[in-house]
């Protein structure tokens, strides 16, 4: 007779992950900073009192440091998230194991 598998617990609770997402708040938190800092350097660009090339080399200099951290954080994040898929499949083949052993079972 063949036992089902059942899932690991501790205490009476699954371990299974929660994935966390950010609140409403903390992304229009976000896009408002994002836009305040950004418009703040283009107002304080426009407004230098030099060259129009010295402010068109700030300007394209901006832009390429604000490409730059969009790129960095996506690289970071998925960084992360493929490490946690490997985590999941570690812990769904521990799982299956664990279900799968039976102690008193005669070799």
């Amino acid at each position: 007779m063949r036992r089902r598998p059942r899932a690991a617990t501790l205490g009476g609770m699954s371990e299974t992950p929660v994935k966390q997402h950010g609140t409403a708040a903390f992304y229009g938190q976000a896009v408002a900073s994002f836009s305040v800092a950004l418009a703040a350097t283009a107002l304080g660009i426009a407004r230098l009192q030099a060259d129009a090339w010295v402010r068109a080399f700030l300007a394209i200099a901006v832009l390429y440091l604000v490409t730059s951290c969009f790129t960095l954080a996506k690289v970071i994040r998925d960084r992360q998230e493929a490490g946690q898929i490997v985590s999941r499949i570690d812990q769904a083949r521990l799982e299956k194991l664990l279900a799968e052993h039976d102690p008193f079972e005669k070799l």
